[in-house]
């Protein structure tokens, strides 16, 4: 079909929900995406850090293929080697203890909210100002950006705002505290890293109180920052995690990922899911875990990610540049605004990054790409110097 006719179609049926760009990609292979009309463009943003092992890799697509020939869905309520296998790999290769299989982040931080009131039953969740976890109810809750909440108000009860400050976040934690829930990496709001004070701060008050420490490693995980999860570059060992985004390798999933310590809070009856763990993604899930772990690929992103950094840095309109590894975004200057410019790269020079904010642009390319297209990004975007 035309652009034109699946504009006319979300008009009529969709839930306007989103605001699309005027691209229709039907075509991806690697660092790189095809439109209807047969151009290529150069995918920096992989899905919003979804396509970390880059779009259709030939690993990924033989395992979907394979599994879904043999077997598509059975439900949680009979055993299926994809899933019992994923979450052995998910435990060994992070906290060593227990894993909840879901379907988006949004569900698994859900799940990460249930688990720390199931430990502490009527405790308060402390979140940090300009996080972002979700937007289903709880999920929301969790996210204090005003834009988002408001339409929506009443929400969940027991969540405690507090500034990225470690003194102010230690005294929000008390023994009413259930969980204090925090991103490494601040992603959606324009990839704001936690200082290390304050994640230390916030384990210390963790261990004095009883309450659990819960990092959102949605984002940042899958080798995103360098190392397969961001707390990997801290001193600071959270009590879960929850993942999603790219362990799919480009199929919708989640987990929760907890430390021994929390391993059989949750009770059978106490949370389930139809569709998660699905022989099909959790197979397409392996094989993405396999890849973003290998120790060489991790070194790769450390590189390229100076390397990006490096160049985005020569830009006459970029004001900062902030990040780890692959996860990196760029200030730019009041006369360019950066909603504006991420169209103009799409439609202008075929290169995909998108905004955050008025004057942020996020760049989160696959972790497979190469030094020359690290250098073509740069070049492109130079072209929409002003």
């Amino acid at each position: 079909m035309s652009l034109t006719e699946l504009e006319m179609l979300e008009r009529e049926y969709a839930v306007p929900t989103y605001v699309r760009n005027p691209v229709q990609f039907v075509r991806g292979s690697g660092a790189r995406l095809w439109d209807a009309d047969g151009n290529e463009y150069l995918d920096f943003l992989a899905g919003i850090s979804v396509l970390n092992v880059g779009h259709c890799h030939p690993r990924v697509v033989e395992a979907v293929r394979d599994q879904v020939g043999r077997l598509s869905h059975v439900s949680n309520l009979y055993y299926t080697e994809p899933a019992l296998k994923l979450s052995a790999a998910l435990s060994r290769n992070s906290l060593g203890g227990k894993v909840f299989l879901c379907n988006s982040g949004a569900e698994a931080n859900e799940a990460a909210i249930k688990l720390a009131r199931r430990a502490r039953p009527g405790g308060n969740v402390v979140v940090l100002e300009g996080a972002f976890h979700g937007r289903t109810y709880g999920a929301l809750s969790a996210t204090p950006q005003e834009t988002k909440q408001a339409p929506f108000a009443p929400l969940v009860p027991g969540f405690v705002v507090v500034p990225k400050d470690p003194g102010v976040l230690s005294d929000a934690v008390d023994a009413g505290t259930a969980a204090v829930l925090l991103e490494p990496i601040q992603g959606e709001t324009g990839i704001h890293p936690l200082s290390d004070d304050l994640l230390v701060a916030a384990r210390e008050a963790c261990d004095r109180t009883g309450a659990a420490l819960i990092f959102d490693e949605i984002q940042t995980g899958m080798g995103r920052t360098g190392t397969l999860w961001a707390y990997e570059q801290t001193d600071v060992l959270p009590d879960a995690i929850t993942s999603a985004k790219a362990l799919g390798g480009g199929l919708p999933i989640g987990a929760l990922v907890t430390g021994p310590g929390l391993a059989d809070t949750l009770q059978p009856g106490d949370h389930g899911s139809t569709f998660a763990g699905g022989p099909v993604v959790a197979a397409s899930a392996l094989v993405a875990l396999e890849i973003c772990s290998d120790p060489e690929l991790l070194a790769r992103v450390r590189v390229a990610g100076d390397r990006l950094a490096s160049g985005l840095a020569t830009l006459p309109y970029v004001t900062a540049v902030r990040g780890r590894g692959l996860m990196l975004a760029i200030d730019v200057n009041p006369d360019v605004a950066a909603p504006e410019l991420a169209k103009r790269a799409l439609l202008e020079q075929r290169l995909v990054v998108n905004a955050t904010g008025p004057a942020t642009i996020r760049l989160e390319p696959p972790l497979i790409v190469s030094d020359d297209e690290l250098d073509e990004a740069v070049v492109r975007l130079a072209e929409l110097a002003p």
